[in-house]
């Protein structure tokens, strides 16, 4: 058997490295700071472990750290965290992007810049001379490793930190065939040193920052050689350190007098601590004095910058009192509202599926629960994208920042449509992948009451069972429309109101009900009986004016479509007492559920002809 230094002249790599030191930051007498984040030791676990010496670190990497262990640390980017607390007895450090290629990295420490430049000078040659073409840096990188692998003399053998930075920019998520020439090079390389055992018993570690592990090779993603390692959004304690620092002095002290560091981290929930410092920092330049709006408006709109738009604030001025008809629905919502406003988030549901008819008034229903719950709701607009892992990379920065939020309504309008299947569909698999991540996002019971999930369809018979199933949108709340004259006057008071305009206590006319006159429908209505109400010059409507337009609406004449999309909802009801009497009576019959099932089946067989 060959002696480590036969192997080394033979060309293979010594067998016997000096051992990786005991503990970060490279002290062997020093234990992991308790200040450190979880995943900072969770990378120390898996790193002297010897499991893995290349980790993925996404999420929240662009945010701000604190550089220490105390409460009035400095903060700096994940970088600098990297290059002065994990890596911060480290040897050399080189920091790589495709802007300002590869460089010695010690954060704002000159003193060990310096001699970490004489090391890197002395190893791989003046930083002058070193490529700018990434593949260049890589293939510089694997020479400088090998080399370091080859050494004999513990003198010469050192620690070695890279930071890759903008990683997905250098492997980006791509299918195989499209993964060919320079881009499988990289992908192969990094590979490469992520299997190597002799890297992996060596004081050598490479860290990849990206924001989204979506827009990653997915190659190099699952790999068991490789740790991917997310970096969360900052909790409440950690908003109300770094929210401290403004009370200190100065203008925005002066500015955010009147709330606490801990009124504070509450109010901020769904902020990283770049905008949370954004916020606080324009306050103080503005030199007036916070209030609560003001505060809540700053938050809602670099909240939605922060989720790249695509999440929507919904803050309606109605509440469930102006919802008219499906009372036992609105009863249902209101005990859950209830339970909220007492922070009683255990007892809460993971979700609601809203069904029924076009017209009757799923969204007006998802507006006045969040008018009426006291906690942020959102509405979740289209993060579909064109571009290979883009979608789920848009979906999945949603879904981090709706987690720091909670707790957090999330409406999800034309479900059926937005949320996908377990088909690939000829989409290269991802509908299927945003299936998947929307599935496990609403089956994780941590977030029960933090996320509150509301899918709205008109044809909840299209969406996968396993979104529906208990656990996930858990209860099913079928909407018809208003059925007697007091709902169809009581709705068309609301839609008046809704529409500014004012209505004489006469103005509805009888015999209304029997009509099948959905929400959209009376809406409809109301709006032509404004306009001829202008026309005339008058402000209030009367009843001339609701009579003209009813004579003159004509419904939509779709009347097997919407049979069977209130047979979807009656179907999918998970309370008998949600259902009208009728319903109930038909469902309770000796096999009322068959026969709704093969008459809906019936009217699919029409349609398709």
């Amino acid at each position: 058997m060959a002696t480590p230094t036969e192997a080394t002249k033979a060309g293979t790599p010594s067998s016997s490295p000096a051992p990786k030191p005991a503990a970060l930051p490279g002290e062997a007498s020093r234990a992991m700071p308790d200040g450190f984040p979880p995943w900072a030791k969770e990378f120390a676990e898996l790193y002297y472990a010897g499991t893995t010496c290349l980790f993925i670190l996404h999420g929240n990497v662009h945010d701000l750290l604190p550089l220490g262990e105390s409460g009035s640390a400095d903060y700096g980017g994940l970088p600098e965290f990297l290059a002065t607390q994990l890596f911060g007895a480290w040897d050399l450090v080189l920091r790589h992007d495709l802007s300002q290629g590869l460089r010695v990295y010690a954060g704002t420490d000159v003193g060990r810049l310096r001699k970490m430049t004489t090391l890197a000078i002395d190893r791989i040659g003046e930083p002058k001379s070193w490529p700018r073409d990434p593949d260049a840096v890589l293939a510089l990188l694997d020479q400088f490793v090998r080399q370091l692998l080859m050494e004999e003399s513990p003198e010469r053998q050192i620690r070695l930190g890279i930071i890759l930075d903008y990683a997905q920019f250098l492997i980006p998520a791509a299918d195989l065939a499209q993964t060919a020439g320079a881009q499988a090079t990289r992908l192969v390389r990094l590979l490469s040193w992520a299997q190597n055992p002799y890297i992996k018993r060596h004081n050598i570690a490479f860290c990849l920052l990206t924001d989204q592990l979506a827009e990653m090779n997915e190659r190099l993603v699952v790999s068991s050689h490789v740790a991917a390692l997310h970096i969360p959004m900052p909790d409440r304690n950690a908003r109300e350190r770094f929210a401290s620092r403004f009370h200190s002095g100065g203008d925005a002290a002066r500015a955010v007098a009147g709330f606490t560091p801990a009124q504070l981290a509450e109010l901020t929930s769904g902020l990283n601590l770049v905008n949370l410092e954004r916020l606080l920092s324009g306050a103080g330049q503005s030199g007036e004095v916070f209030d609560l709006k003001e505060l809540k408006k700053l938050k809602k709109g670099l909240i939605e910058r922060q989720a790249r738009g695509l999440v929507e604030f919904v803050e309606p001025s109605h509440t469930l009192g102006d919802f008219v008809g499906n009372d036992a629905v609105r009863h249902r919502l209101e005990e859950d509202t209830a339970l909220l406003l007492r922070a009683r988030l255990d007892a809460a549901p993971m979700g609601y599926l809203v069904c029924g008819p076009v017209g009757t008034g799923k969204t007006y229903l998802a507006e006045c629960f969040a008018g009426s719950v006291g906690i942020p709701c959102v509405k979740l607009r289209n993060f579909r994208s064109r571009y290979v892992g883009e979608t789920e990379a848009n979906l999945e920065q949603v879904l981090t920042v709706l987690r720091a939020m909670g707790p957090v309504v999330v409406i999800i309008d034309e479900a059926d449509a937005a949320l996908g299947n377990r088909e690939a569909g000829g989409d290269s698999g991802t509908s299927s992948r945003v299936f998947s991540m929307i599935a496990a996002q609403m089956g994780d019971t941590r977030y029960r009451g933090m996320l509150v999930w509301m899918l709205l369809t008109s044809r909840p018979d299209l969406l996968p069972i396993d979104l529906k199933r208990q656990g996930r949108a858990e209860v099913h709340l079928p909407l018809f429309a208003p059925r007697t004259q007091d709902e169809i006057t009581f709705m068309v008071r609301a839609m008046a109101r809704k529409n500014r305009t004012g209505l004489a206590e006469v103005a509805v006319p009888p015999g209304l009900a029997g009509r099948g006159l959905s929400g959209a429908d009376i809406e409809s209505i109301v709006l032509a009986a404004k306009r001829r109400a202008l026309g005339h010059e008058r402000e209030r409507i009367d009843r001339e004016d609701l009579a003209a337009a009813l004579d003159d609406f004509i419904p939509s004449a779709q009347g097997l479509e919407k049979e069977k999309q209130e047979l979807a909802a009656v179907l999918e009801c998970t309370s008998m007492s949600f259902l009208p009497l009728e319903w109930q009576e038909r469902v309770k019959a000796p096999d009322g559920r068959t026969r709704l099932q093969e008459r809906m089946a019936a009217i699919r067989r029409l349609l398709e002809e």
